[in-house]
């Protein structure tokens, strides 16, 4: 996507051809930095310190840092080593163990000497497949814009989203962010309400940002806004992100998602769900018993970091000393809530059977 008119991926290969660049998403928005990773030691940690975030980005950071770590070390026991650095990253958001599987499914049969090679390869095929898949959930999203704009000419279709689930979330483009470039690119008139999500503000930093450089219309809320716009008829559209989707089609996602979805519900709002497949987790039967919510630091509750009005960067701390806190990182959706997936492939039903038509292979996948 673009920045300020220059296009720019989340992730990349650096020109001397081994090292990889990224995006520091910790510092943005105030600052666009370009962070050099060099080793799968800097891969687990930017993935572990959300220098890099969103599921399908984590699992394009873990196959690169795999490829890194081939590069120094090729044999078995490295291989197992970086595996086992970077599968303890980060628990919730499923990509991140189907990209290291990808990975060692293509590296073990090999001999050492020809990993190297391999490990990139695979790594930048992940990255591409990222995209790629993106863009079919960017065209599959579009016709429900479309179909809202033509209920309304002459105005704009108002979607809510929460988090950041945008380009910067992934490769290229983004989930639910995927159809709304592709409307308003097209000229629909589209306007976004985001979200501002604490407690880290992946929506007042990073959703509005990119939005903005994309040259978007959007408006930041706080996250308990959205059920009074959904109460006053200036929300059409809910499309969210998510770090994984049990079979049943319930939807883990950022913290907040839930209450969302109960609102959208009671006002009659669609609410869509924006995914690429290997997000789909076949092996967890239910959502709310069986996917692992991390737990993050209180840290990111009791401080706030922000631009002073004189320009310097400062964390403050907004919570009173010895206040105990609880930072749950993510929630799930029941699919119950749930008007519709929107993958590659099509908008699905938010059931197991509409998700094992579409992805034979991944129920295949899950069985091995």
């Amino acid at each position: 996507m673009k920045v300020d008119g220059k296009h720019f991926r989340s992730i990349w290969l650096e020109p001397d051809g081994w090292s990889v660049g990224a995006i520091d998403q910790r510092r943005l928005p105030h600052e666009f930095v370009v962070a050099r990773l060099t080793n799968v030691g800097e891969a687990a940690a930017a993935i572990r310190a959300m220098l890099v975030r969103g599921a399908p980005l984590i699992g394009a950071t873990a196959a690169y840092g795999m490829a890194l770590a081939m590069r120094e070390d090729a044999s078995d026991a490295a291989l197992a080593r970086a595996y086992e650095v970077l599968i303890a990253t980060r628990p919730t958001a499923i990509n991140l163990k189907w990209a290291l599987e990808e990975m060692r499914t293509v590296l073990r049969p090999l001999a050492p000497s020809s990993r190297g090679d391999a490990a990139y390869a695979r790594a930048d095929d992940i990255a591409e497949e990222d995209v790629a898949i993106n863009q079919g959930i960017a065209r599959h999203g579009l016709s429900l814009i479309e179909a809202i704009a033509a209920r309304k000419p002459g105005e704009p279709v108002n979607v809510l989203t929460h988090c950041n689930a945008g380009w910067l979330a992934t490769v290229d483009w983004g989930t639910a962010t995927a159809p709304i470039y592709l409307a308003h690119d097209a000229g629909i008139a589209v306007h976004v309400w985001v979200d501002e999500t604490r407690p880290r503000n992946q929506g007042a930093s990073l959703t509005a940002w990119e939005l903005g450089h994309h040259g978007v219309p959007h408006t930041v809320i706080p996250d308990n806004t959205g059920g009074h716009l959904m109460q006053h008829g200036q929300v059409d559209l809910v499309i969210v992100g998510t770090d994984r989707v049990a079979a049943n089609g319930d939807v883990c996602n950022k913290i907040g998602t839930y209450l969302k979805a109960l609102a959208a519900h009671d006002n009659g709002v669609p609410f869509h769900v924006a995914l690429p497949s290997p997000t789909i987790d076949f092996n967890v039967a239910d959502g709310v018993t069986q996917i692992p919510i991390e737990q993050r630091s209180a840290d990111e509750v009791t401080h706030m970091t922000g631009r002073t009005a004189d320009g310097r960067i400062e964390t403050v701390r907004i919570v009173p000393d010895g206040s105990p806190v609880a930072n749950y990182g993510f929630d799930v959706t029941p699919a119950r809530l749930v008007t519709g997936l929107i993958t590659e492939r099509g908008v699905l039903k938010a059931e197991r059977a509409a998700l094992a038509a579409a992805f034979p292979e991944r129920i295949a996948a899950a069985a091995e």
